[in-house]
């Protein structure tokens, strides 16, 4: 695996690009100051950047690209880019490619077809253990199939998973739960069921692993009928075959093992064990376990990714996993101001339930001060377990080892 990769899919706005630039400054400045004079050609990039989809258009608007280039005076600092995406949005890279010919790039490894292939040197990057030796690469999906091209993205990372003889893994959450949907028959595109049956054969005939996890809450909210075969199996009468739904905590329990968990928006950030001796939090409990960091960044109400987010944050901590909560970007609406609902209502209060799950064993929340700068706004002051943060704490709970945790590295999911 790649000391520190992220990977970026949806539209990157400045504000994002802003945090992670401050956050990488903190991060070369503490952890690696030499590299900022010196850096051997040989040497693999600290931190890789894979952008697809809409990512890759804040590479030529003039506000995010102004940000790329300070990011891209790191020299340790790399863009690998998806030339099948970039070719289908017409979006040229040329002046920042001549700028920086050895940190941006847009030649793919060829894939089984010979043509390039991002999600191979994605594939490539996620592994834990050099080949031969077995492993596992976890997709995390929660948007729904067609309307959303992460689905098509994460058929893809698992296909490039399992050519890499790396078994895969899919947990669908949210409308990611409709991947799995029996009877998907689209005219204008790829059945996106049709691939996960492919993908499971493909597994099956290669000796690896494949498993399909729906949340069982979110599969029921959504109307997929489930029955006990009365042997404690759970069937479902709507879905492919290789899809199972299962509570939540089932989902959870693959979490506790060491493979990188990816999303559309997701990063592996390796924990470097000789700085043991400085941490930012602690999990409660010695735990081999990689931490969960999770940056909440919409607003709370129109969508269900703020309660699904704060839900799976819950989950992880039940099971021992230390799990920070970030609210960032919009995401800050869900901790300013007083939300009141209306007795009866049916609608969730997010400030109640933050209140509610608050001081919980291994789960953390925390706010970025820089957000409610922005915005003029104040965080609310009765929300006492949400601890403002800046950019040195960003950048502390990002790469600062934990403390009790031995882990290799730390998933973010971004919400």
């Amino acid at each position: 695996m790649n000391a520190h990769f992220f990977l970026l899919s949806s539209p990157v706005p400045v504000e994002r690009l802003s945090w992670i630039e401050e956050c990488l400054k903190f991060f070369f400045v503490q952890l690696y100051p030499e590299s900022l004079t010196h850096r051997k050609t040989a040497e693999s990039p600290l931190f890789s950047f894979f952008l697809t989809g809409d990512a890759l258009y804040s590479l030529e608007d003039p506000e995010t690209l102004q940000v790329w280039n300070i990011i891209l005076s790191f020299t340790s600092v790399r863009i690998v880019c998806d030339r099948q995406e970039l070719e289908l949005r017409g979006i040229g890279i040329g002046p920042l490619q001549m700028k920086y010919p050895d940190q941006v790039i847009d030649t793919n490894s060829p894939g089984p077809d010979n043509k390039p292939s991002f999600w191979k040197d994605l594939a490539k990057a996620a592994r834990q253990s050099k080949p031969p030796f077995p492993g596992t690469a976890g997709w995390f999906q929660t948007g729904s199939p067609y309307m959303h091209r992460s689905a098509w993205y994460g058929l893809r990372f698992i296909a490039a998973a399992l050519e890499e003889q790396l078994s895969a893994e899919l947990y669908a959450y949210l409308d990611g739960v409709h991947i799995g949907h029996l009877g998907q028959r689209p005219t204008d595109t790829e059945s996106i069921s049709e691939g996960l049956i492919a993908l499971h054969e493909q597994a099956t005939a290669a000796g690896l692993d494949f498993l399909a996890l729906a949340c069982g809450r979110c599969a029921t909210t959504r109307g997929y009928s489930t029955w006990d075969d009365g042997q404690g199996a759970v069937i479902s009468t709507c879905t492919i075959k290789p899809f199972k739904i299962r509570d939540l905590s089932q989902m959870i329990d693959r979490f506790l093992h060491p493979h990188t968990i990816l999303s559309s928006d997701a990063g592996a950030l390796q924990l470097r064990r000789q700085s043991a001796t400085i941490s930012f939090d602690r999990a409660e409990n010695p735990s081999k376990v990689p931490p969960v960091t999770i940056l909440i960044t919409k607003h709370p109400y129109s969508t269900e990714i703020v309660f699904g987010a704060v839900s799976l944050a819950v989950a992880c901590a039940h099971a021992g996993i230390l799990t920070r909560v970030i609210f960032l970007e919009d995401g800050i609406y869900a901790v300013t101001g007083n939300h009141v609902t209306s007795p009866g209502s049916a609608v969730y209060n997010i400030q109640d339930v933050i209140n509610t799950v608050a001081g919980k064993e291994n789960l953390h929340f925390f706010a970025f001060s820089p957000s409610f700068q922005k915005r003029g706004i104040t965080k609310t002051k009765s929300l006492n377990a949400v601890l403002d943060i800046g950019y040195p704490g960003l950048g502390k709970i990002f790469f600062y080892p934990p403390g009790n945790v031995q882990a290799e590295h730390q998933r973010v999911l971004v919400f």
